[in-house]
């Protein structure tokens, strides 16, 4: 027994400890005060080796004895000024806070890291200034001074708050009831492909479209290498794949590929069905290029002419001053782009304005183009330059985040009505439809009044952009029913196959449910009402695009999140089919927000950022893209509190 009572007093810390070996206790350890190690077994063999060995140049400057005494009380004394410091900053200001505040206004502004020295050497200029008549202007400018923002900080604190939005997210795609992914590929500055990772899914009232993650592809890009690089970050996340309800994706070989490509590759990974559709903008805009495909000798000469003034300094200046000269509009002329979306119908418009200006510059310059004066080539120019406006009109309507994959499919069949329109339109010369065809036409009947033109060609034209159109869109025309189920219930019957999509919905529930709401006036009154306050929003968008109102048309509720309320709302004996409006809630139309996050890649990866690494690169996307705030006051009370050195 006093064996084992010696022993307990040999493994608690000993007063003495302090004035022989420069050791104190911290949180149930001996910490070292010169070196600030740690000794985890409270022994003194244990501490008395620590000394020995590694502060031998110590004890021999200060002897055992008053001199090693005074020597460990001034060590003593520094820890504890140092630690009433930090209880006086914590006091004072919470620096990490600011610090994080400020981390999050640069990465969200596309700034670079080192630019924190830059906003601080800003805040105490303008603070000098600013608060010269207050009493404690010293005391503001010294928490500026002391608020950490090195280009060290700013990454770091950037990284903490992407990996706190990661967690958000992967935690809430863990508790919705299905989720969807929107996927992309392109390259960056610095010729590495990055694979663009979008999710969908309900959280409460609210539909989130979040960036999970941009993952690097530094070889190849097969579709085995971006299923590879996926399941592994899936993996590292634990997203849960078996709620995984859709795929949309551009379209691509490696995408879609029917053996190899990512969605076979993940259905054969998952042994069931997956929906997987091709972007509806992507679709939209390879039809559109029928338009160049049968009137191509149009498009080339408008792109000859238009690099001949732009490409060449001189010309271009000259044209410019002609613009001016003649009070035209247009300050000058605008470069195609093939891979641009709107490209092709604003280059169009912009040239037919300057048409008369054009002809003029190029007599100046005696360049000859007979085709700009012959009445067939200005037709077919005419009538590309208004249905490019008629589809540029249709492409920004599908543009968007938070789009359903029932608004998207609504927008294509109204275009293609639309269509049939034209054609007929065409056909019987009214030209309602063409606004600036028609003005040809008009000065041309003005100037000659027997010249006959040839509608027929163009209206043949427009009729294989319907049968374009009719013959695309095909995953969209599938589940017309199962996409129309969202907002019309009581009127729409689904079969297995459409059912088939979605994991743990029984048909049976599901057709009872149904049959239980069809016969409730309640809940189909209900519905009745969501669709009049969507129609409501429509108008309301039209009014404010009409009036190129962009900020108050974001002001809006979202239609998903008005459509979501109202399925919320019903009570749980309809668990089945709120489980199933959900699920096509989610789904993505469009890889919108995969272009929109690699506007962000080419902004924050530039030509002067080329060298940032893949976990900065993460980081300051997600920061950029995500809806979450990151609650950077719960990080920094988990962090120790310090000041700038």
């Amino acid at each position: 027994m006093a064996k084992r009572k010696k022993d307990e007093e040999y493994r608690t810390f000993q007063d003495e400890w302090t004035e022989e070996f420069a050791f104190v206790e911290k949180a149930g350890s001996a910490v070292c005060l010169i070196c600030n190690d740690k000794i985890a077994s409270m022994k003194r063999s244990n501490v008395k080796r620590h000394f020995d060995t590694r502060h031998a140049s110590f004890a021999s400057k200060y002897p055992a004895g008053d001199s090693r005494k005074k020597a460990c009380q001034e060590l003593v004394s520094r820890v504890q000024a140092s630690q009433q410091q930090l209880r006086v900053w914590t006091r004072q200001g919470d620096y990490n806070s600011g610090s994080f505040a400020g981390t999050l206004a640069i990465v969200r502004n596309g700034k670079p890291f080192k630019d924190g020295e830059y906003a601080k050497t800003f805040m105490l200029d303008v603070a000098n200034e600013l608060f010269d008549d207050l009493p404690n202007k010293d005391k503001i400018i010294k928490r500026i001074q002391d608020m950490p923002l090195s280009a060290r900080t700013v990454h770091d604190r950037s990284i903490m708050m992407a990996n706190q939005v990661e967690e958000t997210q992967v935690k809430d795609i863990n508790a919705a009831p299905f989720f969807s992914l929107a996927l992309d590929e392109s390259t960056d500055v610095s010729h590495l492909a990055q694979f663009s990772v979008i999710a969908r899914y309900a959280a409460g009232d609210t539909l989130r479209e979040e960036s999970l993650a941009v993952l690097p592809i530094k070889g190849s890009t097969r579709g085995e290498d971006f299923f590879k690089s996926f399941m592994e970050f899936a993996h590292e996340k634990n997203l849960p794949l078996d709620k995984l309800i859709s795929v949309c994706t551009d379209g691509a070989p490696c995408m879609v590929g029917k053996n190899k490509g990512f969605v076979a590759l993940l259905r054969e990974h998952e042994n069931r069905p997956i929906l997987s559709f091709h972007c509806i903008l992507h679709q939209e805009a390879l039809c559109a290029q029928m338009c160049d495909g049968q009137l191509g000798e149009v498009m080339s000469l408008v792109i000859r002419v238009i690099n001949f003034i732009v490409a060449r300094a001189l010309n271009d200046r000259q044209f410019k001053t002609l613009l001016d000269e003649v009070g035209n509009n247009y300050h000058g002329l605008l470069l195609h782009s093939n891979v641009r979306w709107l490209s092709r119908g604003k280059v169009l418009s912009c040239f037919a304005a300057c048409l008369n200006e054009i002809w003029t510059f190029l007599e100046m310059k005696g360049i000859e183009h007979p085709e700009l004066a012959e009445t067939e080539w200005l037709l077919k120019f005419y009538y590309l330059v208004d249905m490019t406006e008629h589809l540029n009109q249709l492409n920004v309507n599908m543009q968007g985040i938070g789009n359903t994959v029932l608004s998207l499919q609504h927008a294509v069949f109204a275009f293609e009505n639309k269509l049939e329109l034209f054609i007929m339109d065409l056909e019987t010369g009214r030209l309602l439809h063409f606004e600036k065809l028609s003005q040809f036409k008009d000065a041309c009947t003005a100037s000659e009044p027997t010249q006959n033109f040839d509608l027929h060609q163009l209206a043949g034209f427009t009729s294989s952009l319907l049968q374009s159109f009719k013959a695309r869109f095909g995953d969209f025309r599938e589940h017309t029913h199962l996409f129309k189920f969202i907002t019309h219930p009581n009127e729409c019957s689904l079969n297995t196959a459409d059912l088939s999509y979605i994991p743990d919905v029984s048909l049976r529930d599901f057709e009872a449910e149904l049959a239980d709401l069809k016969a409730s006036d309640m809940w189909v009154n209900k519905f009745k009402s969501l669709n009049e306050d969507l129609e409501r929003i429509v108008r309301q968008k039209a009014e404010l695009a009409s009036k190129h109102m962009w900020t108050e048309m974001k002001k809006l509720q979202p239609e998903d999140q008005l459509i979501i309320k109202t399925w919320n709302a019903l009570p749980v004996t309809y668990d089945t089919l709120k489980r199933v409006s959900i699920a096509v809630l989610t789904m993505f139309g469009s890889t919108y927000s995969c272009e929109q996050s690699f506007s962000h890649l080419k902004n924050i990866k530039s030509n002067l950022r080329s060298r940032l690494t893949d976990e900065s690169l993460n980081a300051c996307m997600k920061l950029n893209l995500t809806k979450y705030q990151p609650d950077y006051k719960a990080i920094s009370k988990s962090m120790q509190h310090q000041k700038s050195h």
